[in-house]
């Protein structure tokens, strides 16, 4: 039973919270509800994903949201510049994808430690964004064929679950069930023996950080696709939301371990959990306040997991012992 606990414990308490929501409050199990909260964990999922992959390697990606802010500005410029949203699209992505590329050679190469690498990052991504608009939002009647990218439905599910179901399956697939999957997980858990193993190291540090960077680039062109607008730091509220996303993730399914279907529980857990509370008439702040405590519980609930995993020792999350 502690083992069920300790695997299942915080997925079960997901399950309650979600519960608890749907007898407090008649309108939270409508289907217009249930939609906006789908469509809010489809962004948030997907950029914690890339963190999630970044994380596998032992590596921090906080230029995610900076960097998705950016290509969502890229993306909008051309869409309202009247480029065939084809060219857009490739550019949002292109421009996430090439962030990320940036990261992991900034890490590997330059060896600049991933914090300070992704913090100069978003810092130069967020001065772009603004120089690129000048502060001022793209916005517009976009064609439909981009717009309907994130909008609309397929066989009863709304565009962006699909987007989030087909992204998280192929990260899942990669990291669990391919070689290079498991060359991700060894860098991470154990670097120095994998090198020694004759696996190319550094060569997964950059192959995470540019998938991350690819993912930010993707929740930006769906972004922008949904609301038919682009502007600098429209991203940036996801940013803690995908962190506490991850480490709440790290508690479920394979405790002290960053992992693919705990990051997408654990956002759709904080989204359902926000979105509850505005049903309640909670006051706004009471979300930061929320967030912020889960952020601290996970990290505390998953000490025991978090010690058993060596990549998390060159992440600094320990006890206080």
């Amino acid at each position: 039973m502690s083992g069920f606990l300790t695997r299942y414990g915080a997925a079960i308490a997901g399950l309650l919270v979600f519960a608890g929501f749907a007898l407090a409050s008649p309108v939270f199990l409508t289907a217009g509800n249930m939609a906006v909260v789908f469509k809010e964990t489809a962004f948030l999922g997907i950029l914690a994903i890339g963190f999630t992959l970044a994380l596998t390697t032992a590596e921090i990606d906080l230029s995610v949201a900076e960097v998705a802010s950016l290509a969502a500005v890229v993306t909008g410029a051309l869409v309202h510049g009247g480029q065939a949203p084809w060219v857009a699209i490739c550019a949002g992505l292109a421009v996430g994808t090439a962030c990320g590329a940036a990261n992991g050679i900034a890490v590997t190469v330059l060896r600049v430690p991933s914090l300070i690498a992704t913090l100069g990052t978003a810092a130069i991504a967020k001065g772009l964004g603004f120089m690129l608009t000048q502060g001022v939002a793209f916005v517009g009647r976009w064609p439909s064929s981009f717009t309907g990218l994130a909008r609309g439905s397929t066989m009863g599910l709304p565009n962006l679950v699909w987007w989030l179901g087909g992204v998280g399956l192929a990260a899942w697939v990669l990291v669990k069930w391919t070689r290079l999957g498991a060359h991700l997980v060894a860098t991470g858990e154990a670097d120095e023996a994998a090198r020694l193993a004759g696996i190319r190291t550094l060569s997964m540090k950059r192959l995470a950080l540019t998938l991350a960077g690819a993912c930010a680039g993707l929740t930006a062109v769906l972004l922008a696709s949904s609301l038919s607008s682009a502007a600098p730091g429209m991203a940036n509220d996801h940013f803690l939301y995908a962190i506490a996303a991850v480490l709440l993730g790290m508690c479920m399914f394979e405790p002290g371990r960053p992992n693919i279907p705990g990051t997408i529980f654990a956002a759709l857990t904080l989204k359902v959990l926000g979105n509850g509370l505005v049903l309640l008439g909670a006051e706004y702040y009471w979300q930061d306040i929320v967030l912020g405590a889960i952020i601290l519980a996970s990290v505390a609930l998953s000490a025991a997991g978090m010690g058993r995993a060596p990549f998390v020792k060159k992440l600094n999350f320990r006890t206080g012992k």
